[in-house]
């Protein structure tokens, strides 16, 4: 019986993962669960789950939360703020940790889970894209599992040997990765009519249902210019060797090419449920209550490069990768200040590569060797991308 706990179990990643835990009761105990604002959903949930401990954001919505756990006779621990994260972690007994969190709230308890050896069911971006070698320096310190989580990532690693994903740098023949993305809601979009898109266009995604912010990204591409800096750190291979191709129908979540012509592909719905599945029942396989592909229902799958004008994130991205040090760390910083301010306080969609550009070059890369220093980094990323968002809804 694995014992989990969930770093943002209301969103949309967080929601899925109890969905597949509630279908299989004898494999799974929920142990701790943690939420940023959703104080009613996390209450129902430890109603439904009853975990050892409930984390939320602030005092405030702990004096809430407790009431509403105390009027059902729940006993699940309560406790707040960003190092009660790391708690959730270090001190409910579980052994699997699915690292949900949005952003770079993240990063802290997952690099703890890391260096507390447990297995990281990775779904947030931030710990590899800020902080990629001194969390992977985490995870074989503490001699845990890392399973990605991401449909791309996860996809990748069910198409390498399993040498590969303990010793990347061997002699196995893998040649190239191949990071599929959908091209989101904006992808045949005329350019000229893209600053006029609004948060509600750009949250409408294709295929996928997500959060808010995660649309943006795919709408962006950002998330996945994100994805290649993670797939650098998670697979050891040189950036040259990590493609991204433009998918619109999203069954064909990623492929690897071998030296011998081969190349494996990993096909599913669009359905964030059969990775979540895979990482917390690995090596074995467990029903996700996801629907069969039938691919005689396909019309087709088509692949194409991405067009860089189109996307400027996703070349914004790569800038940051091969930059290296803390480039990575601006770049997501200044990201998710412009795409909030898309969405809150009216910043044109077309300003938030802008508002990255300007950040990524106001604020030099250095080695990025301290959680302190990537913190501050990140600070100081955010309050130059303040800045210049602020300015941008002025003229604007």
């Amino acid at each position: 019986m694995r014992q989990v706990a969930i770093l943002g179990s209301t969103g949309s990643i967080g929601v899925n993962t109890l969905d597949v835990i509630r279908a299989h009761p004898d494999r799974f105990q929920v142990v701790a669960l943690t939420a940023g604002k959703q104080v009613d959903r996390l209450a129902e949930q430890c109603a439904e789950f009853r975990p050892a401990i409930a984390v939320v954001s602030d005092a405030e919505d702990a004096a809430r939360f407790e009431k509403l756990l105390c009027d059902q006779n729940i006993d699940t621990q309560v406790m707040y703020g960003p190092q009660a994260l790391v708690s959730a972690v270090t001190e409910s007994g579980c052994d699997t940790v699915m690292a949900a969190i949005v952003g770079a709230a993240g990063l802290v308890p997952t690099l703890a889970a890391a260096k507390a050896g447990k297995r990281v069911l990775l779904a947030n971006k931030e710990a590899l894209v800020m902080s990629g070698n001194l969390f992977m320096e985490a995870m074989k310190l503490g001699g845990g599992e890392l399973l990605p989580i991401d449909s791309e990532h996860n996809a990748i690693f069910q198409c390498l040997p399993v040498q590969f994903t303990k010793t990347p740098h061997s002699n196995l023949g893998v040649e190239e990765l191949w990071l599929t993305a959908s091209g989101g809601p904006f992808r045949n979009t005329p350019l000229e009519q893209l600053n006029t898109i609004t948060p509600e266009q750009a949250c409408a995604h294709p295929n996928w249902v997500m959060g808010r912010k995660i649309s943006v990204d795919s709408a962006t591409m950002m998330n996945k210019g994100l994805e290649l800096i993670e797939a650098f750190w998670l697979f050891g291979l040189p950036l040259e060797k990590i493609k991204v191709l433009i998918h619109p129908q999203s069954v064909v979540h990623s492929m690897v090419r071998y030296r011998d012509g081969s190349v494996i592909a990993q096909l599913g719905q669009p359905d964030m449920r059969t990775p979540i599945a895979y990482g917390l029942a690995w090596p074995d396989r467990i029903d996700a209550g996801v629907a069969p592909l039938s691919l005689t229902q396909l019309a087709s799958l088509s692949f194409a490069e991405p067009d860089l004008e189109r996307f400027p994130c996703l070349a914004l991205a790569f800038e940051a990768a091969k930059a290296g040090g803390t480039a990575a760390t601006v770049l997501n910083a200044a990201n998710e200040i412009a795409v909030a301010a898309f969405l809150d306080e009216g910043l044109p969609y077309l300003q938030i590569p802008a508002i990255v550009e300007k950040v990524l070059h106001a604020i030099p890369a250095v080695n990025a060797d301290s959680i302190e220093l990537i913190l501050d980094i990140d600070e100081q990323a955010r309050a130059v991308a303040r800045e210049h968002a602020q300015a941008s809804i002025k003229n604007h």
